[in-house]
């Protein structure tokens, strides 16, 4: 009599309560993730330290994003689809024109800082969930970096979507004498932004696997990939996992939104000090909630390939 087939979120409820009752795993993934801001925001601390005690003024006498017409952005309405487009589109140009040459030299440094820390974090998080993977820093890196590359690869095509989508609904029409569309454009980037982040839960999870098996078998970074591609006992139940993941985060950041309105219909008796700290707590939290579907994911992935490749 054969085995009942394995669905991919068949055990994943009990997952979630294994990594709940590890709260370390969180912790030490909410540690390596969060570590690379606090150094970069502790770096420019120390630097504004520094010049201040050699006398040089630090204090910005102009907004810090010079050039960029916050009065505008504070007043933009739906209602007024046109001018939010511009006001948008003239304060991104007003910052990359403005930090250009800061931005060609720190956003290489963070992405290469990011990835190394994410190589000893991941290594570290995932030898404690299971004890018998073997460190593979180098491995962890060059994979880190392949899709660190390729996320922001579907970053900018959101970018390009977004785009897309103002001129199509609004940008387009203006210029035509027709009436512009907010609820086509909201539509245009819903259903853009679920579908790509279907392509990504479908055609990324080699990329969540590779590092496992890279690991497990003591392998380098290239035959860490293509052992992820020829698992194809697991690729479908890794993409429902994937799917299910994306569900998750989708609801995850309602809930956020949810809780940051919370308080607006008492605004009349809140002061925008407490409005401030109560939206930076729901982003913390959020955030952190969302490491621990990192580490529910590498668990699920490792539970899986496990039952599916190595049947009892």
């Amino acid at each position: 009599m054969s085995a009942a087939p394995v669905r991919g979120t068949q055990s994943f409820v009990g997952v979630m309560a294994a990594v709940w009752r590890r709260p370390s795993l969180t912790l030490l993934e909410v540690l390596w993730r969060w570590l690379p801001a606090i150094l970069l925001c502790g770096a420019a601390w120390g630097g504004g330290v520094l010049l201040g005690h050699s006398g040089i003024d630090v204090q910005p006498s102009v907004p810090p994003m010079t050039g960029v017409d916050l009065a505008a952005i504070q007043n933009m309405s739906a209602f007024q689809p046109v001018a939010a487009v511009h006001t948008v589109s003239t304060a991104w140009h007003d910052i990359i024109s403005g930090m250009g040459p800061l931005l060609l030299w720190l956003l290489p440094a963070v992405f290469v800082l990011w990835n190394v820390v994410a190589a000893i974090g991941r290594t570290w998080v995932l030898r404690r969930l299971d004890g018998t993977l073997r460190p593979r820093r180098s491995a962890l890196f060059l994979l880190g970096t392949l899709s660190s590359a390729l996320l922001l690869v579907a970053w900018w095509l959101w970018g390009q979507l977004v785009i897309f989508s103002a001129r199509t609904a609004i940008l387009n029409p203006a210029e035509r004498g027709r009436e512009t569309s907010v609820v086509l454009f909201a539509a245009m980037l819903i259903v853009g932004t679920l579908t790509l982040y279907v392509l990504w839960a479908a055609f990324s999870w080699f990329l969540q696997l590779a590092p496992l098996l890279a690991m497990r078998r003591n392998v380098g970074a290239f035959r860490a990939i293509f052992a992820a591609l020829g698992s194809s006992r697991v690729s479908g139940k890794l993409i429902e996992i994937n799917l299910v993941m994306n569900i998750v985060r989708i609801g995850l950041l309602v809930l956020a939104m949810v809780f940051c309105a919370t308080p607006l219909p008492f605004s009349s008796n809140t002061s925008a000090t407490f409005l401030h700290y109560w939206w930076s707590g729901v982003g913390l939290a959020y955030l952190a909630m969302s490491d621990y579907f990192h580490v529910v994911r590498a668990a699920s992935y490792l539970s899986l390939y496990g039952v599916l490749e190595n049947p009892a």
